[in-house]
């Protein structure tokens, strides 16, 4: 699978995909759009390892909702991110069995390399 879960409204995804010169055989879904579903959540975690490694702590709600001071579980990184989209580290990117997770640079180098290598 050649996945890439996004958020149109945010500068730095915008960027990133344009940066990756992604081919057509990408598909590109939008998460505000169309909402993450359990099955694809579970298929990221089968490549990333973990719900933690797609979760975001830079999500405005993570300290809205004090998620700061508590300690987390596997259960309720998954419950946060399928409740709202702004729980997903984006953006997500799939290439066949390989899973980049996040906006670094490393990251970034490291996905163009694979999807064009």
């Amino acid at each position: 699978m050649k996945k890439v879960y996004h958020l149109s409204t945010c500068n730095t995804c915008q960027k990133i995909l344009k940066e990756l010169e992604l081919p057509d055989s990408f598909k590109l879904q939008d998460i505000k759009e169309e909402e993450i579903t359990a099955d694809q959540l579970k298929e990221m975690k089968a490549l990333a390892g973990s719900y933690e490694a797609l979760f975001s702590r830079r999500a405005r709600l993570y300290r809205e909702r004090d998620l700061n001071k508590k300690e987390l579980s596997e259960n309720d990184y998954k419950a946060l991110i399928l409740d709202h989209y702004t729980f997903l580290k984006r953006p997500v990117i799939i290439n066949n069995e390989e899973i980049f997770i996040g906006n670094s640079k490393k990251t970034v180098a490291a996905a163009k390399a694979a999807v064009h290598g």
